[in-house]
């Protein structure tokens, strides 16, 4: 038997393995920067207290400046007042976004909607400059139907040289990656958001649902990253209430504002980004991804009253790759009255949602109940003398939330022992 020469046979394998790699983008581990989105259309306290606090954990900021919609003909700018002192104030960059709602074109350069938009964007960024602040790149929002993105591409290119030397970038749907046209719209900008969260309604009201798989967001990376075109990725931290008539139709979905009026027997249910799949996302990038993929960009900064978006203590284990854990604690406080408050605190990092049973024991012997109370949708029961319990079965709070659940009052002042049980409900797809 002849054996093959050994130094042709290890040619051949490294010829192979080199030829495998060839169609595989560039590989890079560690750390990634990380943005996040301010997409308030009315700013106010909160806002801005939120910028002060946490905008310094981000690599750069990115707010929305304004919306562009056009009807019968006319185009309408409804723009966004920031709070440019605030945005002016921090140590990093700052971008600036413009949304597009639906519009069918036409694309031409010289068509009335191209040099609207041209404009459109144009006057944005001269605001900022005139408020002191140098955008450090332009971000478009279009959610582009996939058979105009060649008319798209001719949006961008307008887009760009009007805008230079300022950045240019859009961003873009997991859709997109699969039509030819698409990498002519990518490399006619310097770079893109690849946007893996989904506002599609759910196909009914018990269907799974999510606004993120993350296996579908790593293989739409993995297809972004063969354009060769610098990208970050826009990842979700926020939810809604989708709505459903008792027959099960879709009603619609709530996320901002004051809830609409619905019908007798709707059936409510509450969407949200998982923070465990986020987190799996991170330490996935951060171990291993394409070296064209440059950051990550949360939408949206957490902000205190957004009651549909994480709050602050859930990004920031997000952020670090560390699913976060609801941890809830039980504490006595004793009011100017004699009474007793029972409260409920969650200490942990992420929001609990489930069962909460609390004991409050005392010795009976030495005091007696007077009177006693449970609120907050929790119930009061009697146990044998000497204890009660307070239950909810389903029981909503936020990181950092403390609240009173309910309250004990006796005839002389009585040390009151307390036992927590806590069961979260289990998510859902």
């Amino acid at each position: 038997m002849r054996f093959p020469n050994p130094i042709l046979l290890l040619a051949a394998l490294s010829w192979l393995a080199s030829a495998c790699d060839r169609g595989r983008p560039e590989r890079v581990s560690g750390p990634i920067a990380q943005e996040a989105y301010v997409w308030q259309r009315e700013w106010g306290p909160a806002v801005a207290a939120a910028i002060a606090e946490h905008g310094t954990e981000f690599q750069q900021l990115t707010y929305l400046a304004g919306e562009l919609r056009w009807s019968q003909g006319v185009g309408k700018l409804e723009r966004v007042d920031p709070d440019y002192a605030a945005l002016r104030r921090l140590p990093h960059p700052v971008g600036l976004a413009l949304r597009v709602a639906t519009l069918p074109g036409p694309f031409a350069s010289n068509a009335p909607t191209t040099q609207w938009v041209v404009q459109s964007a144009l006057q944005v960024v001269t605001e900022a400059r005139a408020h002191g602040l140098e955008p450090s790149e332009f971000q478009l929002d279009f959610d582009c139907a996939t058979r105009h993105l060649e008319g798209y591409r001719q949006w961008a290119e307008s887009l760009r040289a009007a805008l230079a030397p300022l950045p240019f970038r859009i961003t873009v749907l997991p859709a997109w990656l699969s039509d030819a046209r698409f990498a002519g719209l990518a490399r006619s900008t310097d770079g893109f958001v690849l946007q893996v969260h989904s506002l599609e309604r759910p196909k009914g009201a018990n269907a799974p649902f999510a606004l993120c798989d993350p296996r579908l967001a790593r293989d739409a990376v993995e297809r972004a990253a063969r354009l060769g075109v610098p990208f970050r990725v826009a990842l979700p931290t926020y939810g809604y209430l989708v709505a459903f008539a008792a027959d099960g139709s879709f009603l619609g979905a709530s996320a901002e504002g004051a809830m609409p009026a619905r019908p007798p027997g709707t059936r409510f249910r509450e969407l949200s980004a998982n923070a465990a799949d986020m987190a799996w996302l991170v330490a996935d990038w951060t171990r291993d991804r394409p070296a064209s993929m440059t950051g990550l960009i949360w939408y949206r900064l957490p902000v205190a009253g957004d009651r549909f978006n994480w709050r602050w203590p859930t990004l920031a284990s997000v952020m670090r790759g560390i699913p976060p854990v609801a941890q809830l604690q039980e504490i006595v406080v004793t009011n100017s009255n004699g009474s007793l408050d029972l409260v409920v605190r969650n200490s942990g990092t992420d929001l609990f949602h489930g069962a909460v049973t609390l004991h409050a024991r005392w010795n009976s012997e030495q005091s007696r109940l007077l009177a006693a109370d449970a609120v907050r949708g929790f119930k009061l029961h009697s146990e044998p003398i000497g204890t009660v319990r307070l239950e909810n079965p389903s029981c909503r709070l936020p990181p950092g939330d403390a609240v009173v659940i309910g309250w004990v009052r006796f005839d002389r002042s009585a040390p009151v022992s307390l036992e927590l049980h806590f069961h979260p409900v289990p998510s859902t797809p």
